[in-house]
């Protein structure tokens, strides 16, 4: 059976952070699927579509690494594609006691589900979508913050 997980998020943008999470993930997995969560309610600076192109760049020399969009709640988009895994990065403690929360309620919901933390190198805990947004609403560079050529549109 191959091992696929499911790496969601807004990836708004998406950052040297995820880049790396996902880097390592592809050894211990057959496929990742990038699932961008669709949330009406919230607000991006970027599009789905330049997020979706955003994804594509940063891993277009990845043949286990994929992403679409989905709505709703991620084990149930995990139980359509047949994923057994989500995959979540952490850079602090405080990301873990809400990661640990979701894990839990997804794994009541859906107990095949298992979720992977891999914790941030150390070199990126500070990186987070949040502050690569401030940092480009105030007109800063937060080039070293992406992967490359995602800013270069």
């Amino acid at each position: 059976m191959r091992k696929i997980a499911v790496f969601p998020g807004s990836f708004d943008p998406i950052t040297v952070g995820h880049l790396d999470i996902v880097q390592r993930a592809v050894l211990l997995f057959d496929e990742i699927v990038i699932a961008v969560g669709e949330n009406s309610s919230k607000k991006y600076m970027f599009s789905l579509e330049e997020r979706q192109k955003h994804i594509a760049k940063a891993f277009e020399n990845y043949k286990s690494v994929r992403q679409t969009t989905y709505s709703g709640l991620t084990v149930d988009f995990c139980k359509s594609i047949g994923a057994k895994y989500i995959l979540r990065g952490m850079r602090s403690e405080h990301d873990f006691e809400f990661e640990r929360s979701i894990a839990l309620m997804n794994k009541a919901m859906q107990d095949e589900l298992e979720t992977v933390f891999l914790v941030s190198a150390a070199k990126y805990t500070a990186v987070s979508s949040t502050i690569v947004r401030d940092i480009l609403r105030n007109g800063g560079d937060a080039s070293q913050f992406v992967p490359n050529g995602i800013l270069d549109e």
